[in-house]
């Protein structure tokens, strides 16, 4: 059953703490965490581990996010996994990082779109910590004009964008979008489902449902994980069908967000879930949702993946 379909894993990271800096991981120990506790995640990740976690079934290739390496050195994580990819022929693209709203914003995004891999960018909005909020820090936000221009630097770059923002700004979002009408814009982890209680699954779903009229824009059906609970199968299956009904099979596609989804979830079982809960699909619709969206999306050349 595990290995009769193909997977391109659509997000995920690595990061080896003896060689590289990653303040989340290497520092004090961040206490908002949004899956709580993470202390199993610190420590090195790599494609050796990688490898034993998927080994029960089918991966095809991956692409790597961003994993906040440190930000004075943007450039160095591409760096450093464009050599993983040589020594283990992934991952097979890059999201890197790059601030938009910086001096030296273009000159970023120039050096990360000079290597063949990176295909898009992550760069994360300064946010509200909570819906009701009303503090946030316009410098670096969605509404700061120096933040939307070098946003839309990422055409002229042909480059991706993987927007991660927590639900209450999916709205907002909307019109960061129309900004970038000819940029592919991915949300990242499902638009983050936090609260299920119906006000917040409310919440989520107005958002998101603006979010999937807007024709440049995909989802990545990742990191359905939930802080003090545990990984919910009967939720988590209603949440997916839903968005693949809102944005087509081919707008969709599923990722691990390992290491970090582990917390949760073995990879294992993880994917098995995936796979039972689009198990009535078609066989077109399921080889969209598992590679041929993130394929296409990140336009992954075919004779790079590994297997």
């Amino acid at each position: 059953m595990n290995n009769d379909i193909e997977i391109l894993d659509s997000h995920h990271h690595f990061w080896d703490l003896n060689k590289n800096y990653y303040p989340f991981l290497s520092d004090k120990v961040d206490k908002d965490f949004f899956l709580g506790d993470y202390s199993k995640i610190r420590k090195n990740y790599l494609p050796i581990n990688y490898l034993e976690d998927s080994i029960n079934h089918t991966i095809i290739g991956t692409i790597h996010c961003e994993a906040e390496w440190d930000r004075n050195d943007q450039i160095g994580e591409t760096k450093w996994l464009n050599e993983l990819s040589k020594i283990n022929k992934f991952p097979n693209a890059i999201v890197g990082h790059a601030w938009f709203h910086k001096k030296n914003s273009e000159e970023v995004i120039a050096k990360q779109a000079s290597f063949d891999l990176v295909k898009g960018i992550r760069s994360k909005p300064n946010i509200k910590f909570s819906p009701t909020s009303n503090e946030v820090l316009k410098e670096g936000s969605m509404q700061d004009p120096k933040w939307r221009e070098g946003l839309k630097l990422l055409e002229k770059y042909n480059l991706n964008y993987d927007l991660r923002i927590p639900c209450w700004h999916l709205e907002e979002a909307v019109q960061i979008v129309r900004l970038i009408p000819n940029t592919k814009v991915i949300i990242n982890h499902a638009g983050f489902p936090w609260d299920r209680s119906k006000e917040g699954m409310d919440l989520w779903r107005s958002g998101i449902k603006a979010m999937s009229k807007e024709p440049n824009t995909f989802i990545k059906l990742s990191e359905f994980g939930v802080k003090d609970k545990n990984w919910d199968l009967l939720q988590n299956r209603d949440i997916i069908v839903e968005l693949i009904d809102l944005f087509g099979p081919k707008r969709c596609m599923f990722a691990s967000n390992f290491p970090v989804s582990s917390i949760k979830i073995s990879f294992n079982d993880l994917f098995t879930n995936f796979k039972n809960i689009v198990k009535n699909y078609s066989e077109e619709d399921k080889k969209y949702l598992f590679a041929e969206t993130a394929i296409q999306t990140y336009n992954i050349d075919r004779k790079n993946l590994y297997k």
